[in-house]
């Protein structure tokens, strides 16, 4: 490609990440707090590929230095042995992954990956008074880490609502995930809770659920890494659809 068609390119870049940005969409890529990052990333690109159209329309009217041109013309004959080409039109396909990361959202992360990936779940350094309310809500990552780690105690007896994907291992045993981000969804790890009590008869993998119980001193290990997993007493469950954000990102704040 040529240099505007290197400035096309890269503004196509800028401003798929700034479509992103400004959507939802970045949410399948990064944690919500790269934001700023991404659109910000984004302007530069396209602002950068606008100087660079600029300059070369500057240089055609002015003409560039007669030396340097002479060098480049050397240059390109040599290359193609002794005869100038045009760049190849195919080159331009470069482009069609930037159509499609504008038209078509990837899913996120969901059973199959976290069935394969070892539970994430760390001690919390410390445990956070439980909000009002009753039923408490809690995200997935607090609750298994107050579960697995604190043994129930900052949990007491309250009643409790989560909400994650469910995950069916080979044997059927039903878990409720959230995938835990550091930076991005290249990173994304597991968190899964084990479910007793009043589990729904039918479930399907990657079904969003809202499940209310209490805390149960039940746990396994993941046969992965051999990490905790705590389980959860369901005593009601409902689907919920997909979250905006469909990561948990608790984890590690």
């Amino acid at each position: 490609m040529n240099r505007q068609a290197q400035a096309v390119v890269l503004f196509l870049v800028g401003g798929a990440m700034v479509h992103a940005g400004t959507t939802d969409l970045y949410l399948r890529y990064v944690k919500a707090g790269l934001q700023p990052m991404v659109v910000g990333a984004g302007a530069v690109l396209m602002v950068a590929a606008l100087a660079t159209l600029w300059y070369e329309r500057k240089l055609a009217k002015t003409g560039p230095d007669d030396k340097a041109d002479a060098h480049d013309k050397d240059m390109d004959a040599h290359d193609n042995g002794g005869h100038i080409h045009r760049e190849p039109r195919v080159s331009w396909l470069l482009v069609l992954p930037l159509f499609a990361l504008i038209l078509v959202a990837p899913p996120a992360l969901g059973s199959y990956s976290a069935l394969r990936t070892g539970t994430a779940l760390q001690a919390p350094l410390a445990y956070a008074p439980l909000p009002s309310g009753d039923p408490v809500r809690l995200s997935l990552v607090d609750y298994a880490g107050r579960a697995a780690y604190g043994h129930g105690r900052s949990l007491g007896h309250r009643r409790i609502v989560i909400t994650g994907f469910v995950a069916l291992d080979g044997k059927g045993t039903p878990y409720l995930v959230r995938m835990a981000l550091n930076c991005c969804a290249a990173d994304a790890q597991p968190v899964k809770v084990g479910l007793t009590g009043r589990i729904p008869p039918v479930l399907q993998p990657d079904t969003w659920l809202e499940l209310t119980g209490t805390y149960t001193d039940r746990r396994t290990k993941d046969p992965v890494n051999h990490g905790v997993i705590p389980f959860f007493d369901i005593t009601g469950a409902k689907p919920v659809a997909t979250p905006r954000d469909p990561y948990d990102e608790s984890w590690n704040n």
